[in-house]
């Protein structure tokens, strides 16, 4: 097969006396019914098909392994909410998890709250978005979502009876439960820019539903929680930069919202509460936060403590009150670090044996609890779960993941440094499997990210063994834009500072290259979402530093999509990559655009992949890189395609097996480009 050719129409935008000239503009139909746009996709999708039909017997064969080494029943580590253990469960060939809970023992009868399988039936996607059940322990409010463009249903099911009242609300983004296990608060988002900005109180036996608070400043979104001692309420609005916080007694639903502190522009605050003090993260002091106490009854005043200072070195990322500690989550050097401070302020720190790895607090909703459950993996460690005694220091082993056929031993993880384009030292985690020769280049997997402020964690997979077992090295390259290094590591990665992100990562590609980890005809790159934009800036800026480029979902039109405000997501973003509508934002932006600067070259194999009801990033982006691409570039590599034309969302499909195809399809292409058939 010959691959699809898209027709061009001429459409010009002028702005800042520039004409921005794109041909493939009709492709973007927010419709998804323009018949020529589909049967476009639809062509894309078989001319795919058809160029990757030799590498079937590989795809298959990859799916195999990966299901063969999951343990298909089996069992969470029960956690206490209330007077109830909860915990999920999954079956042998059933693609989703099965929610249970025991009544005030874990040796009771099992109660499921919530099976997914039965609510996916008849859909082809399915995603569970919150999940909240009330104290008395008898209603259970939860939201989902059956197409893939993270738009939630509200839904209210008595657990006494089973029966569920749907379609509560629509579009619904948090949820909470008052005191009274009557009232209901919950956040909505715009329906065209799914921007979350109202705030609903409502009763739970149907009564008319009254709008609290609504967000005017479309560079923020709201969201509500409830504090794990269970006393209030709190509603936050954040954009990327600035932060405010307003609250509700949980007892009294029916009062109004106090304001913690009054929005200032940059600074950010993060709230929870203990005995009759609120434990505010904030930023007051500088971009890596400080712990400060102040007590709920002047809250908002001078009256101030400072728990826990501010570090330039290390970035505070949460804190989680119990009732007689608090847990101090904090980021250095890349990695998490766990302080535990008793009701005196004694401090105990938890250490980790390996040099890259993740934790996480997770399952802590018993605010009375002597414990604090953690969750430690890295590249080579699964998921393990633990408990730690607050008290004694104590940490108990509560269950590792079991991965069928896994030997640890025979894979090493290392993280090493490099020095950026400008001096700075950008960290690499790197996996491999054990018995191969250390002075021969193997293929290499390189993955980045690097926007956000967020950190691409070091997380185990048993689908990436697949790679690993066939020789390949998988690396994480930190660059800046992300977390990892404290916020200053992701300033130096937005805004006007934004190609730093790019020059990280070839950095980084071209040091395993020189240092004889690999070579770039045996090197892939990969990258999702914001790090889609990564690889297309690298592969207009370095083409020649691999072989191969995964792209998932990838933000790839930038220009286009910060002009157009109706979209979602853009005006909240304004403060990640700057407003195309100032001038120098624009000419900033439109010198690193992929899809603007897309030139007559060649370029690596690409494998572009993307779902036509994705809510992030406009399914038309990477349809219109492609289309541009292929008629630009010079080369006669492959240049594939494919669009989830069934339900599917930003991270493709939703069933456990479903995700294991997709992989597999992204792995065939990944080896057979570096050539690890077997």
């Amino acid at each position: 097969m010959q691959p699809p050719i898209a027709k061009k129409i001429l459409h010009v935008t002028e702005i800042h006396g520039y004409r921005e000239i794109d041909e493939y503009a009709w492709l973007a139909d927010r419709t998804k019914t323009n018949q020529a746009v589909l049967d476009y996709l639809i062509s894309e999708n078989l001319y795919t098909d058809e160029a990757t039909r030799e590498s079937a017997g590989l795809q298959e064969n990859l799916y195999q392994e990966m299901r063969s080494r999951i343990q298909e029943e089996d069992k969470g580590v029960p956690y206490r909410a209330g007077d109830f253990f909860y915990y999920t469960r999954t079956e042998t060939n059933k693609q989703y998890a099965i929610y249970c809970r025991k009544h005030r023992s874990t040796e009771s009868t099992e109660e499921v709250v919530l099976d997914l399988n039965e609510l996916a039936l008849g859909h082809q996607f399915f995603d569970l978005g919150t999940y909240e059940v009330s104290d008395d322990g008898c209603w259970l409010a939860y939201t989902t979502d059956v197409l893939g463009f993270r738009q939630y249903g509200l839904h209210i099911k008595d657990l006494r009876t089973g029966e569920t009242r749907s379609s509560v609300a629509e579009r619904v983004t948090s949820v909470v439960w008052a005191a009274d296990s009557e009232t209901l608060f919950f956040t909505e988002e715009d329906e065209l820019t799914k921007r979350s900005d109202r705030f609903f109180r409502m009763r739970r036996d149907g009564g008319s539903r009254e709008l609290l608070f609504e967000e005017r400043d479309d560079r923020y979104d709201i969201y509500c929680e409830r504090t794990r001692s269970l006393s209030y309420i709190f509603l936050i609005s954040q954009s990327s930069t600035t932060t405010e916080t307003w609250y509700i007694e949980a007892t009294h639903p029916e009062d109004v919202l106090h304001s913690v502190y009054v929005r200032e522009e940059g600074r950010k605050y993060f709230c929870d509460h203990s005995g009759d003090h609120f434990l505010i993260r904030i930023n007051d002091t500088g971009k890596n936060f400080r712990l400060i106490s102040t007590p709920v009854c002047n809250v908002g005043l001078a009256e101030k403590e400072e728990i826990v200072a501010h570090r330039e070195e290390t970035m505070m990322e949460d804190v989680l009150c119990f009732e007689r500690h608090f847990v101090v989550v904090r980021r250095q050097n890349g990695l998490t670090e766990l302080t535990i401070f008793d009701s005196s302020r004694n401090q105990r720190t938890i250490l980790f044996p390996e040099s890259a790895y993740e934790v996480s607090l997770i399952d802590n909703w018993f605010f009375e609890a002597k414990f604090v459950r953690l969750r430690y993996e890295s590249l080579v460690t699964p998921p393990s779960i633990f408990d730690y005694d607050m008290e004694t220091g104590e940490r108990v082993l509560k269950k590792q993941r079991v991965v069928l056929g896994y030997d640890q031993s025979q894979y090493f993880s290392e993280r090493i440094f490099v020095e950026a384009s400008d001096g700075a030292r950008v960290p690499i985690s790197l996996v491999s499997k054990k018995g191969y020769a250390s002075d021969i280049p193997r293929p290499m997997l390189l993955d980045g990210y690097g926007s956000y402020g967020l950190s691409n964690g070091v997380f185990f997979s048993s689908d990436r063994l697949s790679l690993l077992d066939r020789g390949v090295i998988f690396g994480i390259a930190h660059i800046r834009g992300g977390g990892e290094m404290g916020e200053a590591w992701h300033e130096q990665g937005k805004m006007m500072h934004k190609k730093n992100t790019f020059t990280d990562f070839i950095s980084c590609a071209l040091y395993l290259v020189q240092e004889g980890y690999t070579t770039t005809d045996q090197m892939a790159i990969t990258g999702m979402s914001a790090g889609g934009l990564l690889m297309g800036a690298v592969a207009n800026m370095r083409p020649d530093i691999c072989r191969a480029i995964v792209s998932k979902v990838p933000f790839v039109d930038v220009i286009n999509t910060m002009l157009d405000a109706t979209l979602p997501l853009t005006t909240g973003e304004y403060l990640e990559w700057g407003n195309p509508h100032e001038r120098e934002a624009y000419e900033y932006m439109q010198s690193y655009s992929p899809y603007d600067n897309i030139a007559a070259k060649q370029y690596p194999a690409m494998l572009i992949l993307t779902s036509l009801h994705d809510s992030q990033v406009m399914y038309w982006e990477p349809v219109k890189y492609v289309a541009k691409l292929r008629a630009l570039k010079t080369d006669n590599r492959p240049l594939l395609l494919r669009t989830k034309l069934e339900p599917a969302g930003h991270g493709g499909a939703s069933g456990r097996f479903d995700q294991l195809r997709d992989t597999a399809f992204e792995y065939a292409f990944i080896l057979t480009q570096v050539d690890q058939r077997h």
